[in-house]
């Protein structure tokens, strides 16, 4: 008999944020593992969580975050296009042991592992400047009397965006290290808080910050199970959420999956197993649309206009036809629906709405017609695939 999961309603991110306290606050647990889609609140739910604990005597969490990479800004030198180089906000108390304790070395043991990049931190000015070794033009192995080198280097190099973010989390990890190790500029740190540290990486680098992440999180425990720190790690990228799930099964920590609902609440539900897709949750979206479509057939034609099924949501329904056809290896959405009685008017009108100019900020009312057409293409599509919708969706 299938036990439906516990769901946890929170009316702000305030209480949530106490709520993960709580959970840190029991002896056993060392961590706790969120997942949430994107726009959910994520990024807002770490600063209630670090300012939970500046309310006490002093600040108590170490977190990254968007805001942590904003502590780093480019000077591109648009005058001389030459001199570039990262720009260290000096004044973020993230930074209280960095220069003292020269953290090249092991912002480098990090930072190797994900691109062959060099970097050279000036402590007076607060900036670091990035270098990089490419083949040399002028290098002829052919030629028994080359004496050019078969590498050059490359110096005050613009690096990508995916780069950067690794270079400051590598950052953040060799910080966490210290915080691990006891060092004084870091005593204050009790909590340790990351969300999303693998925005603009692809699925190889996600994979590797995650068990860098773990591995990180297990030295702070003692061979009787005893951690130093509290962490908590929040993620939208589903792959990276079930490598961390999976690296950090040994420790005791607890696992949510994290929803916001259209009333602009909270919910957690316990989540045990592989995180749901995108795709679910809009899913779940359009089947509370449906649903209350349904519900309301008796009103008249100008609130079911203004109030439930707007044209923009054509386009959600066929982004979740493409990731199922692509699922299949196929690459036409109409593979979704190529078995239907009325295949064709179900192409032409989801083409035919989905191309449209059609705003989710400025959402446009369906006339009743393709209101009940969206309807039955929706009911076809869901009994056709038999998703399994998570709890937390459902009354919302």
């Amino acid at each position: 008999m299938k036990v439906s999961p516990k769901i946890y309603k929170y009316q702000n991110l305030n209480t949530l944020a106490a709520r993960l306290h709580d959970d840190l606050s029991q002896q056993d647990i060392c961590a706790v593992l969120l997942y949430a889609f994107n726009r959910t609140g994520k990024t807002r739910l770490s600063m209630a969580f670090k300012e939970k604990g500046k309310k006490k005597k002093s600040p108590d969490t170490l977190y990254y975050n968007a805001f942590t990479e904003d502590l780093f800004t480019w000077n591109n030198d648009l005058e001389h296009d030459k001199d570039r180089y990262l720009k260290i906000n000096e004044q973020s108390k993230f930074f209280n042991g960095f220069g003292g304790l020269s953290l090249e070395d092991r912002i480098h043991s990090h930072l190797e592992r994900y691109t062959e990049l060099d970097f050279f931190i000036d402590y007076d000015k607060w900036v670091v400047s990035f270098s990089r070794n490419i083949n040399n033009p002028k290098y002829n192995p052919q030629n028994p009397n080359n004496i050019e080198p078969e590498k050059v280097k490359v110096e005050n190099i613009k690096i990508s965006r995916g780069e950067e973010n690794i270079f400051i989390f590598s950052v953040f990890l060799a910080i966490c290290e210290l915080v691990i190790e006891g060092h004084d500029a870091y005593k204050w740190v009790k909590y340790i808080y990351i969300d999303d540290p693998i925005s603009s990486l692809d699925e190889n680098n996600a994979i590797t910050i995650a068990t860098d992440l773990a591995s990180l999180i297990k030295k702070d425990i003692n061979d009787n199970g005893k951690h130093k720190k509290k962490y908590v790690i929040s993620s939208h990228h589903s792959l990276f959420y079930n490598v961390i799930y999976n690296e950090l099964r040994s420790i005791k920590s607890k696992t949510y999956l994290l929803y916001r609902t259209q009333s602009e609440t909270f919910r957690l539900q316990a989540n045990d197993d592989t995180p749901f897709f995108h795709h679910i949750d809009e899913l779940c979206r359009l089947k509370e649309c449906v649903e209350k479509y349904r519900s309301t057939e008796h009103l008249d034609e100008r609130i079911l206009q203004s109030n439930i099924l707007k044209a923009h949501h054509f386009n959600t329904m066929r982004a979740i036809f493409e990731k199922t056809a692509i699922f299949f290896g196929r690459d036409d959405f109409a593979y979704c629906i190529e078995d239907f009685a009325d295949k064709d008017l179900y192409a032409r009108a989801v083409n035919i709405m989905s191309h449209g100019k059609y705003s989710i900020y400025a959402p446009k009312g369906l006339m009743r017609e393709n209101a009940e057409l969206f309807v039955k293409l929706f009911d076809l599509f869901v009994e056709k695939y038999k998703f399994e919708l998570p709890e937390v969706f459902k009354n919302n």
